[in-house]
């Protein structure tokens, strides 16, 4: 039987919560992936933690996430092979990290690059009800 520990975490300003996934179960079913991309508006599948991310593509998905000041889940895949090999058939996307925003996979660190480069971010977060921590006030008031 899994058990998940839950734990707040502060990274600069940017609270994030971890998850850690024990056990022994040999696999990860749909219903279950599915419920932990739908448990926050912002969901990051990573190797390592967001303070301590143990790869170069997870730790630029934190690093944007810090830059937007985004509150997100992250799951560390390196804990879980069943989590690691689930979100990979889930979403039929061969590598690591993953974001989902609202329940919807986003991609992976190219991406999440590149939309943070041309603004895209900016406004995929703004539609889940955040903000980015890039929009300076009077940028706002000129809309």
């Amino acid at each position: 039987m899994n058990s998940i520990i839950r734990s707040s975490i502060k990274i600069g300003f940017v609270p994030a919560v971890t998850k850690r996934f024990c056990g022994t179960n040999p696999a990860v079913d749909k219903e279950r992936i599915a419920q932990l991309v739908k448990n926050n508006k912002v969901v990051v599948f990573m190797k390592g933690v967001p303070e301590a991310p143990r790869c170069g593509f997870s730790n630029a998905v934190v690093q944007i996430m810090r830059m937007h000041g985004v509150t997100y889940d992250s799951h560390n895949v390196l804990d879980n092979e069943a989590i690691r090999q689930g979100i990979k058939d889930y979403t039929n996307w061969p590598t690591i990290p993953q974001i989902f925003i609202n329940g919807e996979f986003v991609g992976g660190c190219d991406i999440m690059l590149q939309m943070h480069q041309n603004g895209e971010l900016v406004e995929e977060l703004k539609k889940v009800g955040i903000k980015s921590a890039l929009i300076d006030e009077s940028d706002e008031s000129k809309k």
